[in-house]
């Protein structure tokens, strides 16, 4: 039987910009790594630091998929710890499946580590739950149609009526169709906020409706790297409400780990 290939291209979510945000298995990746290609126009260059001096590090944004994969394959075969370091989490608009795919198709093996996704450094920036008990229990994370069509089944007005939480990628640049999809799905003044890079030195909060969305977009000069987030945790934020109690930490809630406040013990 022929021994797994102890160094496979890793397949790296590198967070949403923060280097701190890494996982720790990431970030021993990095370490160990003699050649790293990453998405330069999205991830920061200070996660290089967690690089050893002799690491090669290649910008893969001005690269097409094959040029990638021939740098990520050169690099197995010559026998070096190859990285590819994606902005978030690799399975979220990474183009990672054509990816794998051609590695797969040059018996090339490849493993994936996990990382945080923008939507959550933007929830902890705001102090947002996504899923508010009674409120709303689900996420949607999608994008707005643009150069790249969505299936029909994934309009964003749509998707909107459902009632969850949303998290909209890659559609700064969309205010005006993500506006009309909002206002017609949650109302004209249904509170969003706009969190641009979130995490980074530099990121900004901003807070508009459904209907000002475009104009406050073009008002803040926000095209790209900003997640529009709306829904009724979202609106509920907005217009400081308090939260209503989850049952999982009530006294009188009893669970596996607890009983609940007055129940009897079991040896009773």
């Amino acid at each position: 039987m022929s021994q797994p290939d102890p160094h496979p291209v890793l397949f790296v979510g590198a967070g949403p910009g923060d280097p701190e945000l890494i996982t720790v298995a990431g970030r021993r990746a990095l370490e160990q790594a003699d050649l790293v290609v990453y998405a330069g126009s999205l991830v920061s260059r200070d996660m290089l630091g967690w690089c050893q001096p002799s690491a090669r590090a290649v910008d893969s944004a001005g690269l097409d998929l094959g040029r990638i994969v021939a740098h990520l394959v050169e690099g197995h075969r010559q026998g070096q710890r190859v990285v590819r370091l994606h902005t978030g989490d690799p399975s979220l608009y990474g183009a990672l499946r054509e990816q794998l795919d051609a590695l797969a198709s040059q018996e090339v093996p490849f493993r994936i580590i996990p990382g945080v996704t923008a939507a959550f450094a933007a929830a902890a920036c705001l102090g947002l739950e996504y899923t508010l008990p009674e409120v709303c229990q689900s996420l949607i994370i999608t994008r707005a149609p643009g150069r790249t069509p969505v299936p029909a089944g994934e309009d964003l007005a749509a998707l909107a009526t459902h009632g969850a939480s949303l998290a909209i990628y890659l559609s700064a640049g969309q205010g005006p169709r993500v506006s009309a999809a909002l206002a017609a799905a949650l109302g004209p003044e249904a509170p969003l906020a706009v969190v641009y890079r979130a995490s980074w030195p530099d990121q900004r909060v901003l807070w508009t409706t459904a209907s000002d969305l475009p104009r406050d977009l073009e008002a803040a000069g926000l095209k790209r790297q900003a997640l529009i987030l709306a829904g009724p945790a979202v609106a509920s934020l907005a217009q400081g409400q308090a939260a209503p109690a989850s049952r999982l930490y009530d006294a009188g809630f009893s669970h596996g780990y607890r009983r609940g406040k007055g129940e009897p013990r079991e040896d009773q």
